[in-house]
């Protein structure tokens, strides 16, 4: 591909981005204004142009999803060369440096990745051992702190000397857990997430011939998203790239929105003043989004005093206005969001896909899932990844992961008796009691347990066995596929007999996801078939430690997507929803009267605005149910800051209503007016009939227990209950086997009454 190819439609900005190749550069990319092009471009302009090698590139960005894109591209535009750039998330790449240098820190190479839930008994264990009650101490919030200080880069030597003197007994029991904590970790021969990156430093610090390989190595860096890198993160791209200072970054300050998690977005601010030669090149035109919506992320975004100037502009069509919503409750709010989602499916020819709902906290979630799930609408909720949290499948892994590493106590401990052996607490903890006596791992405990007599026969027995399995699978697994090791274990320890065995619905799903996990082992085994033997094991737990929560997402699905503002960052949708827009939820309460923690709030709605392509929606309520209390709040000062010329505010018929000037008092909480909480008087809900969406006419019928009804998927149903009136009504179904009842809400089910 010639230079003038590689430079083809793109605006001068990103031509002068791409060619720009020497020295620091800072690309300050706006929303949706073609980052991940200009660096794949500017990647491949390298190579083709300026005859840099491949390997001699890196490029780092946050997510899985974001480097499988970013490589894809790369390969896209230089063929089977691209394969040999270096793209990868910070932590996929210090896992990368670690499997080929740790032994220099005093770990095996083989070492393994602690998962949540592997941190979470470690420091229970450790509260138990030193007396302190996990209710007190609770432990999440110890390994959050723990988080919080590797992040810092503090070792628990620096953590407790630099709080010797704080006088809060918390941080005195932290420091103590998290000083046990590190010795357990390295007894086990495992690290945890945050320590992937410390100890790459504290590698390159103890070993300066591997940092002058790997700067070497690097010649070019590229790093995205780097508003978002912590100090930690901050100091491994410092140190890779001071050899020859290639560094570019890309990055926006006003989509800073991690700081609660330890990024720092001076970082990006400050970039010139680390690299005082550094080049700036603005992208502000944004290719995503509509006029109107860029109007109103521009219009928000500039109350923020910690930024740099900048403001998008596009070409794109200027778009339909903003539509407004003040409903009666959540139920109320869900029902306009499910009304509106028929409507533009209807208008527009939208699939399911093409809708987000976005809100600021996991709990909201609750009543559009359910209002969904009446409507018959299917959706998909970002975040936490259920399939790899399901006991079945932590218990594989475990029995994998001590195979990978034998030194791994917590694996053992999970597994010892899964499945039933009688191998009971008090001979485990025998076990380890007399493996700590000979100076043994667990493991190898396992395999003398002749030797002891303090634990009874038939435990005895069952723990010899356990031992006598594991020490075979282990021989015989560096000959194995991750495949045929993982049907080995199912097939040794009983596992897959005893669930068959059972015959229970709970066993026969346990089972199913097995298999899936069977099909991800499959995948994984396909495209590493050339991997050296036993090197294979390991590689397939390190993928899976650094799995993050974007990388669920599924492309081009029939499912209304549902997420927190945070999870929703890089995403984009035709129409978005941004639900529960009221002060003391968005912003939060306690980010009201900090103007730090306020302008990340508002970055963070920057960021929920340029998630919409087409359309956008912003809806809140007079009152809202949520934590267990009823709440009343204003309408966010984010909508305020607005002009109420891009947006258009219907009531609950869907008629337009005015929006000139206040129509409430001062807000009492800061002096400011509520321009828009009272802007929709409430009327009882008959229809949210916005755009003239095609209603299925059950909540015209009247209803009985007892009557019949049509639907499409699920066939001929009874109607078993009958629940409110109007748009409100809900009927409980009765569909043949497998459908079973279902509740549905009569006003959008799509039912006819027979």
């Amino acid at each position: 591909m010639s230079k003038n190819e590689l430079l083809s439609g793109m605006n001068d900005k990103q031509s002068e981005a791409v060619l720009n190749t020497e020295g620091p550069l800072l690309i300050m990319a706006g929303a949706g204004s073609g980052k991940t092009r200009v660096l794949t471009h500017r990647i491949a302009y390298l190579i083709q142009d300026k005859q840099v090698l491949p390997w001699n590139i890196l490029a780092i960005t946050f997510t899985n999803k974001a480097a499988r894109e970013m490589k894809e591209r790369v390969v896209n535009l230089l063929g089977p060369s691209g394969n040999e750039v270096w793209v990868s998330t910070f932590h996929a790449l210090c896992v990368r440096i670690l499997r080929r240098n740790i032994d220099k820190l005093g770990y095996d190479k083989a070492f393994t990745i602690a998962g949540t839930s592997e941190q979470q008994t470690l420091v229970k264990n450790i509260l138990k051992d030193l007396n302190y009650d996990p209710k007190t101490y609770n432990p999440r919030s110890i390994l959050s702190a723990i988080s919080n200080a590797k992040n810092d880069l503090q070792t628990p030597a620096e953590f407790i000397a630099k709080n010797e003197t704080a006088g809060n007994p918390f941080i005195k029991v932290i420091g103590e857990v998290y000083d046990r904590y590190q010795k357990e970790l390295h007894r086990n021969q495992s690290v945890d997430f945050d320590d992937l990156i410390m100890m790459t430093i504290q590698l390159f610090e103890q070993a300066p011939e591997v940092l002058q390989y790997y700067q070497d190595k690097f010649k070019y860096i590229h790093v995205d998203e780097y508003q978002d890198t912590n100090e930690a993160q901050y100091q491994l791209v410092h140190m890779l790239g001071e050899r020859y200072e290639n560094v570019c970054v890309v990055g926006d300050a006003d989509q800073s929105i991690y700081g609660w998690r330890g990024a720092n977005m001076n970082n990006i601010l400050d970039f010139q003043d680390d690299y005082p030669s550094a080049h700036v090149t603005l992208l502000e035109q944004n290719y995503r989004s509509t006029k109107t919506i860029l109007d109103a992320a521009n219009a928000v975004i500039k109350n923020n005093e910690e930024r740099k100037d900048k403001n998008l502009w596009t070409e794109n069509a200027v778009g339909e206005k903003i539509t407004y919503y003040r409903a009666q409750s959540e139920n109320d709010e869900s029902r306009f969001v499910v009304t509106n989602i028929k409507s533009e499916m209807e208008q527009n020819n939208y699939s399911y896909g093409d809708f987000a709902v976005l809100y600021r906290t996991n709990a909201q979630s609750r009543v559009i899932e359910e209002t969904l799930l009446k409507s018959n609408i299917p959706y998909t909720i970002v975040g936490g990844h259920k399939f790899y949290d399901r006991k079945e499948i932590q218990d594989i892994l475990a029995y994998l992961t001590l195979l990978a590493n034998p030194s791994d106590s917590i694996s053992l401990q999970r597994i010892i008796n899964e499945p039933k052996r009688g191998i009971g607490a008090a001979s485990v903890e025998k076990l380890i009691n007399f493996a700590n006596d000979n100076g043994w791992s667990v493991f190898e405990a396992c395999q003398n347990i002749e030797l002891n007599n303090e634990i009874g026969s038939r435990a005895r027995n069952a723990i010899d066995n356990f031992g006598a399995v594991m020490t075979d699978l282990q021989s015989k697994g560096a000959q194995l596929s991750v495949t045929e090791l993982t049907n080995a274990i199912l097939e040794k320890t009983g596992y897959l007999a005893t669930l068959k065995a059972s015959k229970t619905l709970e066993s026969k799903a346990r089972i199913e996801n097995i298999e899936e996990f069977l099909s991800v082992t499959k995948q994984f085994d396909d495209s590493h078939q050339d991997a050296e033997d036993g090197e294979s094991l390991v590689d397939f737990l390190s993928d899976l430690s650094l799995v993050s929560a974007q990388d669920d997402i599924a492309e081009n699905t029939p499912e209304v997507t549902l997420m927190t503002l945070h999870a929703a960052k890089g995403l984009e949708f035709p129409v978005v929803f941004m639900i529960g827009m009221e002060d003391n939820i968005f912003p939060l309460s306690k980010a009201m009267g900090e103007s730090k923690e306020l302008e990340e709030e508002r970055r963070l709605a920057y960021v929920g605005i340029t998630r919409a392509q087409k359309k956008l929606y912003l809806t809140n309520t007079f009152s809202r149910m949520l934590y267990g209390r009823r709440q009343n709040n204003p309408a966010s000062q984010f909508i305020e800051e607005i002009s109420p010329e891009l947006i258009d505010a219907v009531n609950s018929n869907g008629q337009a209503t005015t929006m000139e000037g206040p129509k409430t008092p001062f807000d009492s909480s800061n002096g400011r007016r509520a321009r828009f909480a009272n802007s929709s008087p409430y009327q009882a809900p008959t229809s949210h009939h916005i755009g003239g969406p095609k209603q299925t006419g059950a909540n015209k019928q009247s209803w009985v227990v007892g009557d019949k009804v049509s639907h499409k998927a699920w066939g001929i149903g009874t109607v078993v209950k009958v629940e409110g009136s109007g748009e409100n009504t809900e009927l409980d179904i009765a569909f043949p086997e497998p459908t079973g009842i279902k509740r549905l809400l009569a006003a959008f089910a799509p039912i006819n009454k027979q």
